[in-house]
């Protein structure tokens, strides 16, 4: 356990760095530096590791769930826009933030297995997902990203996020193409987890360790998928 937290605050102070030399460096797609009116304040690495660890499941972290903080994983899913899952993956980090392109690549990895060739041609997800580095990879690949800078109860933008890409994608997102393609989030991903969670009754993992969650989610994953597909049959006959 005590490897594991070590490895951890080394993985945080190199990320740290990076992220400072982003801030410090880093221009926008309009030129202006990032750092140029609020440089970012050097990040103290502590004396000792303040992470805490189950010994029980190294892998898994503290995590915000329904009811409050529980020891969990952060379970991923990309749907189509007939709700059925084409890529599922476990997380350990609780936030949502940073785990944009690793889903696209999950999915890109998936279609690919399968035969399908066509990239896709428009990725939606929650303010959650806001990364920009990441969303400017996923562009690069041909893929259109509608993702809302802000919370919807948010009224104004934040304090510096009043220009460059947030401006940009608040005014995609405020037109009538972007607004109608974005609604379509919803009614796409949220009814895979709540059919999971409540009708099926699958509100916690049964296994250990980040392989073995994996292997139970992409499990729970493709049974939505059959039964989707087998109601669709019944429908259809």
């Amino acid at each position: 356990a005590k490897r594991r937290l070590d490895e951890e605050l080394r993985t945080e102070a190199r990320a740290n760095a990076a992220y400072e030399h982003y801030r410090a460096h880093g221009r926008m797609k309009n030129g202006r530096r990032l750092g140029a009116h609020s440089p970012p304040k050097p990040w103290a690495p502590p004396e000792v590791p303040e992470g805490r660890i189950n010994v029980t499941d190294p892998d898994s972290r503290v995590v915000k769930g329904l009811r409050g903080f529980i020891q969990g994983y952060n379970a991923q899913a990309v749907t189509n826009e007939h709700q059925i899952v084409l890529a599922a993956e476990i997380m350990v980090a609780a936030p949502d933030f940073g785990h944009l392109e690793p889903m696209v690549d999950a999915t890109q990895r998936e279609l690919a297995a399968a035969g399908v060739t066509e990239t896709p041609g428009v990725l939606l997800a929650d303010a959650g997902f806001w990364h920009h580095q990441q969303m400017e990879h996923v562009i690069d690949r041909g893929i259109q990203v509608l993702i809302p800078p802000d919370a919807s109860r948010r009224k104004s933008p934040r304090p510096g996020w009043d220009g460059g890409y947030y401006a940009f994608m608040r005014r995609v997102l405020a037109s009538e193409r972007g607004g109608e393609l974005y609604r379509q989030r919803q009614p796409m991903i949220e009814p895979v987890f709540g059919q999971t969670k409540f009708n099926r009754g699958m509100s916690r993992f049964h296994r250990r360790g980040r392989a073995a969650v994996r292997t139970e989610w992409r499990l729970i994953t493709t049974t939505h998928n059959l039964l989707k597909l087998h109601r669709h049959a019944l429908g259809a006959a």
